[in-house]
């Protein structure tokens, strides 16, 4: 009987992770429906929940943190990555892979290590314009090295396929489904919509600036969809009758819906908010986050660049500059179309056909003929 091809993915801890990880796993389904995918993981990330929630497998292996700074936790590291790969090496064994993807991440590292000893094929893909360390390590042992975006710094002989998506975003037609997505959150077919989002646990500062701008952007014409995220208890505010809608959630689990209802986003700029608003095209006002090495500003600045967003800083994100900034950008149609042209030029719809293709290319098992893809292109 002939062997089904058998492809690891590894990448674990954050969403900027987790899902480009899911997406891929999904188009290897559909471009090989045979193929034997397993993900590599760790407990403590959300591929814990997530990846079984998804139907996949989860192998667990130790989570090797690699400090910035020398530490006493530098003596430690050295066993427990020795731990750790030969957890990584056990399930490739058992899996018989033919081949690792990793996206970064604690469990990557590992991967890369026991796939080089095994002589397994590597594909490293990285999300961010700075390359992790991680993806630096595995990017010497790899047969591939793929990048979301262009000047990726830290990785030599890339090629730009994109992030991988979920493919009802990579599919979304705006425009078709703006009705329907109005009316799943009880909205106007008729006003301006600006949609708040922090990402999954939702940001203070975007909330606070969006709460207290509500009066004056009702005064303006403008409704508001808005994701506080779950852990954040707000009350919505008064919306008097007859004045454009302000629906507060805390989760968003039809993002592609609330994209379709959107004219504009106010948002963060991690890797899968900048690569989901420039695949379907939507403006958005980007707030990188204050802190840590300055990968959201780098990722938003080419969107901005190209006139498909604007970008402000944390402290500067108050309801004075909301209500000042963003109405006038609402009322204006033929800026919105301008900016969502120049956001879309910049977006990668099929990164997760691009990257499931190449990986099966390389494990030997070519996609199906003809098989459908899910993205459009």
């Amino acid at each position: 009987m002939t062997r089904h091809v058998s492809v690891v993915l590894a990448g674990g801890g954050s969403a900027g992770h987790v899902t480009p990880l899911l997406a891929t796993a999904d188009a290897l389904r559909r471009l090989a429906p045979d193929t034997v995918v397993t993900a590599l993981g760790t407990s403590r990330g959300l591929e814990a929940s997530l990846v079984p929630a998804r139907g996949y497998p989860l192998e667990l292996v130790p989570r090797v943190r690699v400090p910035r700074k020398p530490s006493t936790e530098w003596l430690a590291m050295p066993t427990r990555l020795r731990s750790a790969v030969k957890a990584a090496g056990a399930v490739l064994d058992r899996v018989r892979a033919d081949a690792v993807v990793g996206f970064g991440g604690y469990v990557s590292a590992p991967a890369y290590l026991a796939a080089h000893r095994r002589r397994i094929p590597i594909v490293v893909h990285e999300a961010n314009p700075r390359a992790g360390l991680a993806n630096r390590l595995g990017a010497r042992y790899a047969a591939s090295v793929v990048v979301a975006t262009e000047g990726t710094t830290g990785l030599r002989n890339s090629v730009t396929l994109g992030l991988p998506m979920r493919t009802e975003i990579a599919t979304l037609d705006r425009a078709a489904r703006r009705d329907e997505g109005r009316a799943a959150f009880g909205l106007r077919d008729d006003l301006p919509t600006l949609l708040v989002t922090g990402g999954s646990q939702g940001a203070r500062t975007l909330n606070t600036a969006a709460i207290g701008a509500a009066g004056a952007l009702a005064r303006a014409g403008v409704q508001v969809l808005h994701a506080a995220g779950p852990r954040n208890q707000l009350a919505a505010p008064t919306v008097a009758p007859g004045d454009p809608p302000y629906v507060l959630v805390s989760y968003l689990d039809r993002m592609e819906l609330a994209y379709a209802a959107a004219d504009l986003v106010l948002c963060r700029s991690g890797a899968n908010t900048c690569a989901e608003l420039t695949a379907v095209g939507l403006p958005a006002a980007y707030v990188p986050l204050p802190h840590g090495n300055g990968e959201q500003r780098l990722l938003a600045e080419p969107i901005v660049a190209a006139g498909g967003g604007l970008m402000v800083t944390d402290a500067e994100c108050t309801p004075e500059w909301l209500a000042a900034t963003l109405p006038p950008i609402l009322a204006d149609p033929a800026r919105l179309e301008a900016m969502s042209k120049a956001a879309s030029a910049l977006g990668h719809r099929d990164a997760d056909v691009a990257l499931a293709r190449l990986v099966l290319d390389l494990a030997g098992a070519p996609a199906e003929s003809g098989a459908g893809t899910g993205s459009a292109g």
